[in-house]
């Protein structure tokens, strides 16, 4: 594979849009009675950031070699399956440099060996810093941050759905409340199937209905966007957003579902929004493509005893091909 298949595969070679200033870290606090349409926004991202913990890894068990998996399915039905792992550190201290870093390793299919790691300063005002180990060339490329609508690892997940966007580049109205109805989605055909890395595919999550949830829409402030608006179903108690459907000229044409687990009472400090993937479903409306990413709960690890060394260019000339 040649090194511009692999700038196209992760979505790195669009310049980025300039960022803007997030009043959303770790320490943002619990709301207390109803929150406001911006301060969910707020709780949604800092829950899909996992700031209620130190670190939080998506590794494997080595032992079983279990892995999370992305499948991407075409509309024909071809699949294309990549292992990955990823690794966020949360605990860097408030020093005027970095917030945060997310290290993701590509471990199987064209993109096998190839690492990801991207810095969030403390600067609202300063763009994240990416840097790609691309291990056919045994070297790191430096990259400024990508655009919200570049595809991340090929799927109809895009880098602003799974890190980029923040509250403030929408604006947000909150619809009301109400009980979950539907289960979410997943790639029917393959539901409850054996498959590699993960020993089994889950059925479809029905945990989350009953639950009640906000409405929230969200309109987007980018000109002439992708989607319009989009809007999200929201736990009432924890912040895990269940669903999302996006809109475009009155039509949906993408829908995201996340299945959250919990992780309160294994933490010391009670917070509701301690919450972990199990997995995510995406499909594209107007293409038919599916994606379905996939993590066993046994490979997850939090508030490792790990130092920030870890996410560093060290790691990323590290990894094995």
């Amino acid at each position: 594979m040649n090194l511009r298949t692999v700038f196209l595969t992760t979505g790195l070679l669009s310049l980025a849009y300039a960022s803007s200033v997030s009043a959303v870290d770790r320490n943002l606090p619990f709301p207390e009675g109803t929150p406001t349409a911006t301060e969910i926004a707020e709780q949604v991202y800092f829950a899909n950031h996992l700031y209620a913990f130190d670190n939080f890894s998506i590794g494997a068990h080595k032992s079983k070699n279990r892995k999370a998996v992305l499948i991407n399915r075409s509309a024909d039905g071809t699949d294309n399956t990549i292992a990955v792992e990823r690794h966020l550190n949360n605990s860097y201290d408030s020093d005027g440099s970095i917030k945060a870093r997310d290290l993701a390793i590509f471990r199987s299919g064209k993109l096998k060996g190839t690492g990801m790691l991207v810095t969030e300063y403390d600067d609202p005002a300063k763009d994240s810093s990416y840097m790609l180990w691309i291990p056919s060339l045994r070297k790191i490329r430096r990259f400024a941050q990508p655009a919200h609508e570049d595809s991340w690892g090929g799927s109809v997940f895009t880098f602003g759905d799974v890190t980029l966007r923040k509250p403030e580049h929408e604006t947000h109205e909150l619809l009301g409340k109400k009980k979950m109805r539907s289960c979410l989605g997943a790639i029917a055909e393959l539901e409850d199937r054996g498959f590699r890395y993960v020993q089994k595919l889950p059925e479809k999550s029905c945990r989350n209905i009953g639950k009640e949830v906000y409405g929230l829409k969200s309109t987007t402030k980018f000109p002439n966007w992708w989607y319009d608006y989009r809007i999200s179903l929201v736990d009432t108690k924890t912040f895990a957003d269940y669903r999302t459907v996006y809109y475009k000229d009155g039509e949906m044409i993408k829908i995201i579902d996340r299945d959250w687990g919990v992780m309160e009472d294994k933490l010391a400090s009670s917070d509701p929004r301690a919450l972990f993937w199990r997995y995510w479903y995406g499909v594209d409306l107007k293409t038919g493509k599916e994606s379905w990413a996939v993590i066993p709960e046994r490979i997850i690890e939090f508030n490792r005893d790990v130092g920030n060394r870890f996410w560093s260019e060290r790691t990323l000339r590290r990894i094995k091909r």
